[in-house]
């Protein structure tokens, strides 16, 4: 009796054993295979796998001390980000979106943040790790980049994005909470500037760099330093361009952009996206809608208006397509600009110029470059404000 009930008992856990223990196997060879495809042709060797390679000559010793300090760079060599899951340290969750989530962890005791994509959208971790690992991003207002990483927990694949990390949080948190001076909106309009012009444009050498559309601009994807200054991040939309091929690199993302922000030949698909200036021109929109959101929240005459997000008192919380379409294509409208800033000349001059930026007509809109050289010039206008040589509000 013993054997009629043992016997087929353990026959049963033998055979759950081996199921699960194949089925780890192979999730196994799974990963490998794709961390094999993600990782470059050829591999560093000797003393070159402590360079790196990518953020110019630093040691990785100095990029492992300057990393969250410094300016932004290209990550690490791709070897060395295979082993990040191992060496990071998840703390809290500080935001969700319909991507995934977003951690605060600890890298060598330092704060990094865990951008951790769901598995269906891996076409934009894919983009976003391609983005950041076949271009120089060094820029202090591009948000600086440490590496991706795949990993598994319970049996799950997670796909890691990680990056510096800011306690300030986004644009849009940090407009929420804040009202800002004068002195804070120029700082905050020019380092998007600023940005904006070393995406939009190609840097020609062997260590130059292709013209990048963002494609998603918006408060959200935009994070505040320390300093007040902007960094622009999520490239899981954007798009690349090299007049050496005259090629545009879309990627494989079918993800659209946020409804609410897009350009009006965006909404009515009149856009070519086989012209990689109309896809700028698309930026320029969004940016002057960024403009706004932040000239609400600056004082001037002791007041300002509530926070609120762009075509607000138009459209619902939630958007469709065609709402924004019928809004922003057929009605023509665009967010109201407040009495307030026609007697103040900062917010007088940004109304201005956001303006120039939303046109219906894209060949009407500003080129980044030419943004920021209008608010250098609004910002030479106050004597309180210092410039550096480079353009850079000192803080």
């Amino acid at each position: 009796m013993a054997a009629a009930i043992l016997v087929p008992f353990g026959t049963v856990v033998f055979l759950a054993v081996t199921v699960i223990y194949c089925m780890r196997r192979a999730h196994k060879k799974r990963m490998n295979a794709c961390r094999t495809k993600y990782d470059p042709e050829t591999y560093y060797t000797n003393d070159d796998v402590l360079r790196a390679t990518s953020a110019g000559d630093s040691t990785l010793r100095e990029y492992l001390q300057h990393s969250v300090t410094s300016g932004s760079g290209s990550g690490l060599p791709l070897l060395i980000q295979r082993t990040l899951a191992k060496q990071v340290s998840l703390c809290e969750c500080i935001g969700r979106g319909r991507y995934g989530e977003v951690w605060r962890g600890i890298w060598h005791g330092e704060s990094v943040a865990v951008k951790i994509f769901f598995s269906r959208d891996e076409d934009s971790w894919k983009r976003e790790t391609e983005i950041y690992g076949t271009v120089l991003l060094r820029h202090e207002n591009i948000l600086g980049y440490v590496g991706s990483d795949m990993t598994s927990r319970n049996s799950c694949t997670q796909l890691w994005l990680i990056t510096h990390y800011y306690s300030q949080g986004s644009l849009f948190d940090y407009l929420n909470r804040t009202a800002i001076t004068t002195h804070q909106m120029i700082t905050i309009c020019l380092s998007i500037a600023n940005g904006m012009v070393h995406l939009h444009t190609e840097i020609f050498g062997t260590e130059g760099k292709p013209a990048i559309a963002h494609r998603d601009l918006k408060t959200k994807n935009i994070l505040i330093r320390g300093n007040g200054t902007c960094v622009i991040a999520d490239f899981g939309l954007a798009v690349m361009h090299s007049q050496s091929t005259n090629k545009i690199d879309i990627g494989n993302t079918a993800r659209v952009g946020t409804k609410r922000y897009m350009a009006p030949e965006v909404l009515d698909e009149s856009v070519s996206m086989d012209c990689f200036d109309a896809l700028r021109k698309a930026d320029i929109y969004s940016i002057g809608l960024i403009f706004w959101e932040v000239c609400r929240r600056t004082i001037s005459c002791g007041i300002a208006e509530e926070y609120k997000v762009p075509y607000f008192d138009y459209v619902s919380s939630d958007p469709s397509f065609e709402e924004m379409r019928k809004v922003v294509c057929v009605d023509n409208y665009r967010p109201s600009v407040q009495n307030r800033w026609t007697s103040d000349p900062f917010l007088a001059s940004m109304s201005k110029l956001m303006r120039e930026c939303w046109h219906m007509n894209p060949n009407v809109r500003l080129p980044a470059l030419r943004i920021k050289k209008t608010l250098l010039k609004l910002a030479s206008s106050d004597e309180t404000i210092k410039i550096t040589p480079d353009g850079d509000v000192i803080v």
